[in-house]
């Protein structure tokens, strides 16, 4: 298994920026891709990004394309998603998840994921 923890998140005024980050400890390399969730209250969690460990290789969920950067540290087993322009539509609890599938968009690609941290973004 891999254990993983979010930081990073807060309140931002729209247009404004965050970076979080997903530290990862244990069994990553037999985690191809790790990936960013976000579900927001009565909503089905969605896809906002991933990156593949080896390649760097990056998939983005339109919504967020352009606006949004995965990237990933591999000496220090970190993971980022740095968020410019932000909407307040982008407000959600974000997960940093860790999965076999390579760059899957689907929750069911992933076998582990963090508590989540709460990104608010204001008008």
């Amino acid at each position: 298994q891999v254990q993983l923890v979010e930081s990073g998140g807060g309140l931002v005024q729209a247009g404004g920026s965050l970076r979080l980050s997903c530290a990862a400890s244990g069994r990553t390399f037999s985690r191809y891709t790790m990936g960013w969730f976000r579900q927001a209250p009565g909503k089905e969690r969605e896809f906002v990004a991933s990156i593949t460990w080896s390649s760097g290789r990056t998939s983005y969920a339109d919504s967020v394309k352009g606006r949004f950067t995965i990237s990933r540290d591999i000496a220090k087993n970190t993971v980022y998603l740095q968020m410019n322009s932000l909407k307040p539509e982008d407000t959600a609890v974000y997960y940093c998840a860790a999965g076999g599938v390579f760059n899957s968009r689907s929750p069911s690609g992933y076998d582990d994921w963090g508590q989540g941290t709460q990104v608010t973004v204001s008008s």
